[in-house]
């Protein structure tokens, strides 16, 4: 009995293009996924950052440069944290009205 040995990619050359673009466009999407996420996150945080310059100083505690620090850091994940799932909409609506140009892409 002889055994040839047989190479994986002889297997695979035929059907690797077809894969490697429906990966590249499923890559494609989720990146625009998250970027649309992140631009989100980057518009609550703003709106925090207007909303804490409403509020007027003073108060129990002074303000310093830490407090300032933390605030911020604290603002920026609440920020993300709100952005995550479906949010307050405006990532999905961006990834809804922006997905199909990555879908209708012809691949060159």
């Amino acid at each position: 009995m002889i055994l040839t040995p047989i190479d994986p990619r002889t297997i695979l050359s035929a059907t690797a293009p077809k894969l490697d673009k429906i990966d590249q466009k499923a890559r494609d999407l989720e990146s625009l996924r998250q970027s649309t996420r992140e631009f989100e996150a980057i518009f609550v945080n703003e709106m925090f950052k207007a909303m804490r310059k409403t509020i007027p100083e003073g108060g129990l505690f002074e303000k310093d440069m830490s407090t300032d620090i933390y605030q911020e850091m604290i603002d920026m994940e609440l920020a993300r944290s709100s952005s995550d799932g479906d949010g307050l909409g405006l990532g999905k609506a961006m990834f809804d009205q922006l997905s199909p140009l990555i879908e209708n892409k012809r691949d060159k």
